[in-house]
């Protein structure tokens, strides 16, 4: 019997990491069970006002796993997120964090700097798949939904690294759109880019006006047949940037027309891709904005501008 047992935790007790969990409803327990069901070993679960002391005495932490109420924070709430970013700064540790949709400002600015999965609202799969994928790659565990996960993670990369691409070539020097086009075209027809005889003036009218006819295909077709995060969140900055107006990181997720928890993953690789910046807010730090880099507005006003000039509205 003991030998049966030595040989079942050597295949299905896959790692180490040690996890603490924080909250005070149900949110909480999911994520502790989510924990388990890694195959990561719970070491405390607790509740809000019990988080900074326990974050403060633990040894050994790799994740601290925290679900916040929505609402306006209280006190409570406050001291346990410095504790979970300082906790997080002190272990090298992850965060996985878990919120109501509220509470998407607080949650992004509280874990600015930190190694953190943001789950807004999210599913049991969801939450298991973020502890699946702090798994050592060595591990024996091959979960499905940490796969499936990982496979969207590398497409998300692949997507941004083309927009990067694409979005220097334009902020470098004038397109030429033959270059942007499929490969099967008419080759008879010219899609070059007039010469650049001074920019257009770009209207965040019709910028907006771009984004409310791409909202408007959601009326009469699946919106999933059409999810492009990238691109709405590029062009919902881009007429604020004209506006002279700034945007909320969950004003940014709205958006982006796709669940809150993606966009926030597609936020922090653009970030990460150099398109996005991240601003805080002076006078309240539960809030941070985010706005085009300089290479991106530059991309964007060539792209503009080249659009209007070959007659053709912004897609």
């Amino acid at each position: 019997m003991s030998d049966q047992s030595v040989s079942y935790r050597g295949l299905f007790e896959v790692d180490e990491r040690v996890v603490v969990a924080i909250g005070d409803g149900p949110g909480a327990d999911a994520l502790a069970d989510a924990a388990r069901i890694s195959g990561a070993r719970l070491a405390a679960q607790v509740g809000l006002a019990e988080g900074a002391a326990r974050l403060a005495m633990q040894a050994r932490l790799h994740v601290i796993a925290i679900d916040l109420p929505g609402g306006e924070p209280d006190a409570r709430t406050a001291a346990a997120l410095d504790a979970a970013a300082a906790a997080a700064h002190r272990h090298g540790a992850r965060v996985i964090a878990s919120f109501p949709p509220d509470t998407i400002d607080l949650a992004v600015a509280a874990f600015e700097g930190v190694e953190a999965e943001l789950l807004c609202d999210p599913t049991p799969v969801d939450r298991v798949a973020a502890f699946a994928m702090l798994a050592p790659p060595s591990t024996m565990l091959h979960d499905a939904a940490r796969e499936a996960d990982q496979r969207r993670l590398r497409q998300l990369n692949d997507e941004v690294a083309r927009i990067a691409e694409t979005l220097a070539r334009l902020a470098r020097a004038e397109p030429d759109l033959a270059s942007l086009a499929p490969p099967l075209v008419d080759r008879s027809a010219s899609f070059h880019a007039d010469p650049d005889d001074g920019e257009p003036g770009i209207d965040a009218a019709d910028v907006r006006a771009s984004i409310r006819a791409r909202r408007m295909r959601d009326q009469f077709f699946d919106p999933t047949l059409f999810a492009d995060p990238a691109w709405d969140m590029l062009l919902d900055l881009f007429a604020a940037h004209l506006e002279h107006t700034r945007v909320s990181v969950s004003s940014l997720c709205i958006a982006a027309a796709v669940p809150a928890t993606t966009a926030l993953r597609w936020i922090t690789t653009m970030r990460e891709a150099g398109l996005f910046e991240r601003h805080d807010d002076p006078f309240d730090r539960r809030r941070a904005y985010v706005g085009l880099s300089d290479v991106a507005v530059t991309a964007m006003r060539r792209y503009c501008g080249a659009m209007r000039r070959a007659g053709f509205a912004i897609p």
